[in-house]
This record gives structure tokens, C-alpha cells and sequence, in this order.
């Protein structure tokens, strides 16, 4: 036994060593299962943990009191590939934030107290696949170019927030998209909600629970399936001019010519009266000393 014993101790040592090096780096509240993962889940934080290690590839911050991420938080972290903010009290991120972890793959946002997603939110993180959104109920405004430069993005989840509009830009300039969450948002049926309604259908396959989707009609309120709606249902949303109405603009753009035209003649006219009568008037006032 003591043989065995004898070679096993340069490994038990070396185990030893790992153990007592992750303890040392690992934040005080939190939990370090290996050594590029730190796990400060439910902890009751309303902050950042301090010391968290360089090195860090997955940090878990889900279930706490959190409100606000430091700008310049993600600079050092060039490793992280998966963050975790899941049910915090975050109301905001301000832009280019996030844009500084080039390597984030992986990023939950959900279930916190957003409000918008401005344009420069995520910069330009080419490498995120997976985002998580939703679950957001003050989150009522996405800018078009929210997500520009997320050319990676897969999945995108926008589900149960306050959303009634979203503009197309936002998601078809996602080439890599594959899956997106809309239901439970209170979408409204009006002009503006018909370019997304088109784009919706369009890529019904990538909506895992379009059927689930409803928005409220403007004249009374009332939901409806989007499975109950067509292109016809904003027919009236489409503009088309008749002859008359071409007609119409081409004789109102040449009255609007001729007016301008007719004004400048008038008021090139007057200054000349004016110019001509003021040389006359210094004549006579120069006769008048002699």
C-alpha cells in the first residue's frame, strides 16, 4: 500500500495545488466548479462581484439584484464566451458595453427591467450566436440598427415583452438568423405593424411558436391570431396613385415653379426700382447744395 501511496502523491499534490489556486481567485460569494467558470447565481448581489478572474469563460450573474453594468466592465474579460444576466434589475446598457468582448457567444439579458435597445448595444460582437431578450415587460422600443454587425446571430428571443412594433430592418439584417421569439407582445394590427406582418410570414419557419402570435386590431382593440390575418387585412395601407392624382402633382409642381419664378421677377424688379430711385433721389439732393 505504501508503494502506491508514494506515487500517487506528486498527483495528489498537483491537486491540491489546483484547488488552493481556484479558491484564491474565485470570489468570495461564488462558486468556481472549474477553473474558467464562476457561478455567483442567486446570491443576492446589487453589484458586480470584485475580483473575478481575467481568465473567466462563463459567468453566471442569473437571480440577483444587479441594476447596471459598468461600461468599461467587459474589457479585461476578452476570454468570456457566455454571460448570464438572466432576472436582474438592469434598466439600461449602455451602448458599447458589450461590444468590447469579441468572443461572447452566448448572452442572456432576460427577465430584467430594460426598457429599449438603442442602436451600439452590442457594437459589432460578430461572434454571438445566442441572444436573450425577453421577458423584458418595460421593453417597448428597438432600434432598427440594434442589432447591426450581429452577423453571427442564430437565435434571438424578443418573447413577453412590450413590444407593439418592431421595424423589419431589425431582424433582416441578421443573415445568420435561424430562430426568433415574438409571441406575448402586445403587437398592434396597424400600417406599421404591416411590413413586419410580411416579413413574419416570410420566414414563418424560423418563428417556433407563430401560432401563438396576436395583435390588437385599431379600431376596437380586440386580438386576433395573426393565422386570421392576410396581406388584405392592410390593403388600406398601401398607397396607390390613379392618373389624377399624377396628374395632380405634376400641375402642382409646375404652379409651385411658375409662383417661384414669378416671385423672384417681382422681387428682382423691385430692388431695381429701389436702387434706380435711390440714385436719384442723391442727384437731387446734390443739386440742391449747389
Amino acid at each position: 500500500m505504501l508503494p502506491c501511496v508514494c506515487r500517487l502523491q506528486p498527483f495528489l499534490a498537483f491537486i491540491s495545488f489546483a484547488l488552493l489556486t481556484q479558491g484564491e481567485n474565485c470570489p468570495a460569494t461564488c462558486l468556481c466548479p472549474d477553473p474558467h467558470t464562476v457561478d455567483c447565481s442567486g446570491r443576492g448581489l446589487t453589484r458586480l462581484p470584485d475580483e473575478i478572474p481575467l481568465d473567466v469563460r462563463r459567468l453566471l450573474l442569473s437571480n440577483n439584484w444587479i441594476p447596471r453594468i459598468p461600461s468599461d466592465f467587459l474589457v479585461l474579460y476578452s476570454d468570456l464566451v457566455y454571460l448570464d444576466l438572466r432576472n436582474n434589475s438592469l434598466s439600461h446598457i449602455e451602448p458599447g458595453t458589450l461590444s468590447t468582448s469579441s468572443r461572447l457567444v452566448f448572452l442572456d439579458l432576460g427577465s430584467n427591467n430594460l426598457t429599449e435597445i438603442p442602436k451600439g448595444t452590442f457594437g459589432e460582437s460578430r461572434s454571438l450566436i445566442k441572444l436573450r431578450l425577453g421577458n423584458n415587460p418595460y421593453l417597448s422600443m428597438v432600434n432598427e440598427d440594434a442589432f447591426s454587425g450581429l452577423t453571427s446571430l442564430r437565435e434571438l428571443e424578443l418573447e413577453r415583452n412590450a413590444l407593439s412594433g418592431l421595424q423589419v430592418g431589425a431582424l433582416s439584417q441578421l443573415p445568420s438568423l435561424r430562430v426568433v421569439r415574438l409571441e406575448g407582445n402586445p403587437w398592434v394590427c396597424n400600417c406599421n405593424f404591416a411590413n413586419l406582418f410580411t416579413w413574419l410570414m416570410e420566414n414563418s419557419r424560423k418563428l417556433p411558436n407563430i401560432e401563438s402570435m396576436e395583435c390588437s386590431l385599431p379600431t376596437d382593440g380586440r386580438r386576433v391570431p395573426l393565422s386570421q390575418l392576410s396581406q388584405d387585412s392592410f390593403r388600406e395601407c398601401q398607397v396607390t396613385l390613379t392618373l389624377t392624382d399624377f396628374l395632380i402633382i405634376i400641375f402642382s409642381g409646375i404652379s409651385v415653379s411658375v409662383a417661384a419664378i414669378m416671385a423672384s421677377f417681382f422681387l428682382a424688379s423691385t430692388v431695381h426700382c429701389f436702387q434706380r430711385w435711390s440714385k436719384g433721389t442723391k442727384g437731387e439732393d446734390e443739386e440742391s447744395e449747389e
